[in-house]
This record gives C-alpha cells, structure tokens and sequence, in this order.
C-alpha cells in the first residue's frame, strides 16, 4: 500500500477554481463511497475547505505506476469539469510516497496554509477523518497516518511558537489592546467601519472576551448586520463622538478621505473619562484618526505601520518556529515509514497464525481422540509433536522446493532469514529436545 494525494489549493489555483471542486458537506457521504470503489483505491478520505481541496487515498502499489491518474480523473467526473470546459491539469497537484506523508503533516500543522500556523485547518482536518471513519472508507493505513499527523501537529503547537504571535493587522491591533488592558471581560470597543478588516478585528475582540462592542459605520444597515453577529450596538458616524467617551479601545477603518476622529473629539472624550486610558488604531489610509491626537496623555496610538512592523516580526518568528516544526516533521516521517512497513506484514501475519491454530486444533483434537481410546500418553505426545511439526512446515517446505526449483534465490534467501535459527538458538533448542525426550522416556519407564 502506498499514500497519494491528490490537490488544489491557494498557491496553485485563483478561488474561482477552487470553488468548482468543493464537496457540500451533503455530498460526501457518496462521494467518499464512489472514490473508494475508484479501482486501486483501498482507503480514503476528502478534505474540502474555502482554501483547498485535497484527496488522500491509500491504494495497491501497483496502482503508483501512473501517480493518482485515475483519482485526478475522478475528481474531474465527480465534479462534471469537461461539461465545464474546465481543465485542472496545471492547477492539480499529484503527491505519493514519503513526499505526500510529509504534505499531510505540514497541511495538519499549519505549514501549508494561507496564514502559516493557523489552527483551523487542523479541526478541519479533524472532521473530514471524522466523517470518513463514520463511513468506513479508512482503514489501517490512513487510520495510523492521520492519527500521527494529529499528535505530530500537537507537538508542534507546543513545542514550537508556530500559532504564538498575531500574523494579520486586525489580530495584531487586538493583541496591542490587550498590553493595555489585560482582560476586556470589563471593556468597551468602538468600532469605526463596518469592512473586512473591521469585521475580523471584531472577532477576535469577541473570542476575547470583551464586554461591549459599538459599532459605527456611514451605512447604518451595514453596522446593524455586523453589530447583531457580535450582540452589539450599532450607531451612525454622525453619533460617533456622543459615544467616544464610552470607548477604551477605539479601531477604525474605513475609506474617508478626512479625519473621522478630531483631536476636539478625543480631547472631550478624555475629559468625560476623567483620564481613564483609551487604546487607539488607526488602520485606515488615508488615516482616520487626527495624528495630533497621539500627543494627548492617556491616548496610546498605532498607526497602520506600527501594527504592520509588529506583523511582519511576528511572521517571522512563525517562519523561525516553522523551521523547527519541520524538523520534528521530519523526524516523525522516518519513524512513521517503520510503522507502514510493519502494517504490510500484518495480513500475512495474521493468516499464518489463523493457518496453523487450525492445523493445532485439527491435531489437538486427534490426540484427545487417541488419549480417550486408551493410547500410551508417551506415543500420543509423539504423535502430536511430530505431526503438528510435519503439517505446520509441509507447506512452506513445498514452496521453498518450488522456489529452488525456479531459481528463485530471494525467496530462499528470505526464508533462510525468517526460519533459520542461529548456532547458539541452535543449541539450545537441541538441549531442551533431549531434555523433553529424557523425560518422556522416564515417564514410559514409570508406566
């Protein structure tokens, strides 16, 4: 068995690719069913985001002579592409091997997304496995590879600083609130703007916590639809500096060619405050925020630039951090190679043993037979050693004549590895034979 993936992502495609292979969440059920009966497939699972979509599919060795040729094809039918006129051939992206375990693993910890080291993509990861497993379309070979990748992709989050530091503007400016204030569980935003720099910004301001959001905007019907999502207030901008006062953390963003907040403005604000502290970004550009503004006490400012400086070292600690993870990626690979390998032997092992306990209770049940008809115990040992011996070996001494016969110098070469024991097992095996044949002699002579 060996691992092909099959994808299209953010780095290979524009979204208006991307979004004629998306699998609807009530299609996967029988997608999932009609690519495991793809001929060669054995075990699959299907990963559809708004970033990528990606095929991971375990399948006979045989079948990687033409690299995922026929799971590409698949996906192309499934998705109707030719009526389309739609080709993927040069955004599609064909993985097999080791190069496509090292793709999951990266895709898991976040090394192969849009933003380096997010985390949503390992819940995604998480459900599509989930759905799969429901459906019984895995197996032993993608249940060890993506329960490896989980555990590889929490090493990584802990060990390294992969998702530690804010990587977009709208997160930064959240994290720079939060040096001013360390809990907003008691703080109140205004938002200024209602776009999707605000919107985001709104987010995270929610995931933390904060009490109260107001959100202002020149489209009032605008601010009311992103200020019911947060259970905020909504207000015109022509009420923004009645409630100025109200803000400790002031975000603005939006496209006016003046300033939205005066200095006047703040100033009051601060008086009504009585000089408790307020937090301001200004991400817009032109800027928002009267610039005199960031001379008043008790204001602390961040332009667009201070929050891209801040990004732009943040995204490199990630990069740093995504460094180590590959690394511990790599190491993790060469240890999962030995697990597949043993998982290949599994089935031969498991027949051979289901092969010789029926051997060992069809002649188990003859000595019984022979005890019960009044038979000497020391000749129904023999006749259960020997036998069992002579049933267990017949075949594969059959096989390794056949294959001397052939030429086939592997095949006894391999079975002088597996059978043959060493000098010193040797003699130890032949001791304990006389020692067994010792006492079955004395045990005669008692009877």
């Amino acid at each position: 068995m060996t691992l092909v993936v099959i994808g299209i992502n953010h780095r290979t495609a524009p979204v208006e690719i991307r979004e004629k292979v998306v699998f609807a969440a009530t299609d996967l059920a029988e997608a999932l069913r009609d690519l495991n009966a793809v001929p060669g497939v054995r075990e699959s699972v299907i990963v559809s985001t708004c970033n990528r979509t990606e095929l991971y599919c375990f399948t006979d060795r045989h079948f990687t002579d033409t690299p995922g040729a026929q799971v590409a094809s698949w996906l192309g039918e499934w998705h109707d592409l030719t009526a389309q006129q739609l080709d993927l051939r040069d955004s599609l992206y064909q993985l097999h091997g080791k190069t496509a375990i090292e793709h999951v693993f990266s895709v898991a910890c976040g090394l192969d997304s849009l933003v380096l080291g997010e985390p949503q993509i390992l819940g995604q990861l998480k459900d599509a496995y989930r759905v799969a497993l429901d459906h019984g379309v895995t197996g032993p070979y993608l249940n060890r590879l993506l329960q490896t990748a989980f555990s590889v992709a929490k090493r990584v989050r802990t060990e390294t600083r992969i998702g530690a530091n804010a990587v977009s503007v709208a997160s930064a400016t959240v994290a720079m609130a939060r040096t001013v204030f360390e809990n907003l569980d008691q703080h109140t935003a205004l938002l200024v703007g209602a776009g999707e720099t605000i919107a985001l910004a709104a987010r995270h301001l929610h995931a933390n916590g904060l009490r109260r959001m107001i959100i202002a905007n020149r489209s009032l019907d605008r601010a009311q639809e992103l200020a019911r999502e947060f259970d905020g207030y909504a207000i015109g901008l022509e009420a923004l500096a009645s409630h100025l006062s109200e803000a400790d953390i002031v975000i603005s963003s939006t496209a006016s060619p003046t300033t939205v907040i005066t200095y006047d403005a703040v100033r009051g604000a601060l008086r009504e405050r009585r000089r408790k502290p307020m937090f301001m970004a200004d991400i817009a550009v032109p800027r928002d925020i009267d610039a005199e503004v960031a001379k008043l006490e008790d204001v602390y400012l961040f332009t667009i630039d201070d929050l891209q400086n801040v990004v732009n070292e943040n995204i490199e600690s990630r990069r740093e951090a995504a460094r180590d993870a590959s690394q511990m990626i790599a190491a993790e690979i060469a240890q999962f190679e030995q697990q597949l390998k043993t998982l290949d032997a599994v089935p031969t092992i498991r027949q051979l043993r289901s092969d010789a306990e029926a051997l060992r209770s069809q002649t188990t049940d003859q000595a019984r037979r022979m005890l019960a008809a009044g038979r000497d115990p020391g000749e129904v040992i023999d006749f259960l050693a020997t036998t069992l011996t002579n049933r267990l070996l017949h075949g594969p001494s059959q096989r390794l004549r056949d294959a001397a016969e052939r030429g086939d110098v592997e095949v006894v070469t391999a079975a002088r590895a597996l059978l043959v024991s060493s000098p010193s097992a040797a003699a130890t095996d032949e001791k304990e034979d006389f020692t067994h044949r010792s006492q079955r002699s004395q045990r005669s002579e008692q009877t």
